[in-house]
């Protein structure tokens, strides 16, 4: 009779990430994260794909307030020096994240199907919520179960997405020095800015098998 492994199921430990790795995406994590909170207060000039989105208000204020606050947390989850030093930390800070990851991912549902821009981008940012939900779902669920190592696993792969919010602040600024047209360009960071890097992560866990 075979058996098949679940979500939770135990797999080999990873290798370690190198520490320039965490601390280059923490220093980038928390200055976009610092500077997404400014949307929680007086209105803010905002690119006018978002500015036009349908449910604009509330919710870009309840996406940022979530989606900023998994970012901000998010990288310090990973330093082992960190884990094994302040382990209730890691566990409260761990819960917040998921919180957050929850709240962004929502509410960021929400924003894509409201795009001003087109099914495209609805689809793009809208795989992303859905997806960012799941993985982090199943990185809570084995954390609960005690399943450790393959949380860590669910854990990267939640965070590749959390980056999403990094990685489309670099491709924005491109596509405007690039003069690409603005539709069309919008439409692929869509899932651009999180796509390579879901990609990137399961290569990692792969070398890693």
């Amino acid at each position: 009779m075979k058996h098949h492994a679940g979500a939770c199921a135990a797999p080999r430990p990873l290798r370690a990430i190198p520490t320039w790795t965490l601390v280059l995406t923490a220093i980038l994590s928390s200055g976009v994260a610092l500077v997404s909170y400014r949307y929680l207060g007086v209105a803010q000039e905002v690119p006018s794909q978002i500015a036009e989105n349908a449910f604009f208000t509330p919710w870009l204020a309840v996406h940022a307030a979530g989606a900023a606050t998994a970012l901000l947390l998010g990288p310090f989850q990973f330093f082992p020096a960190l884990r094994m030093r302040f382990g209730r930390w890691h566990r409260w800070a761990g819960r917040v994240y998921v919180l957050g990851c929850m709240v962004g991912a929502l509410s960021g549902g929400l924003l894509a199907i409201g795009a001003s821009t087109g099914i495209v981008t609805t689809a793009g940012f809208g795989t992303l919520a859905a997806t960012w939900l799941v993985t982090t779902t199943l990185a809570w669920r084995c954390a609960v179960r005690g399943r450790i190592a393959q949380h860590k696993r669910w854990m990267i792969r939640s965070f590749s997405l959390t980056l999403a919010a990094v990685t489309l602040r670099l491709y924005l600024p491109l596509a405007d020095v690039l003069a690409l047209p603005e539709v069309g360009s919008y439409q692929a960071i869509s899932f651009l800015c999180w796509v390579p890097n879901l990609l990137c992560a399961e290569r990692y866990l792969r070398q890693s098998a």
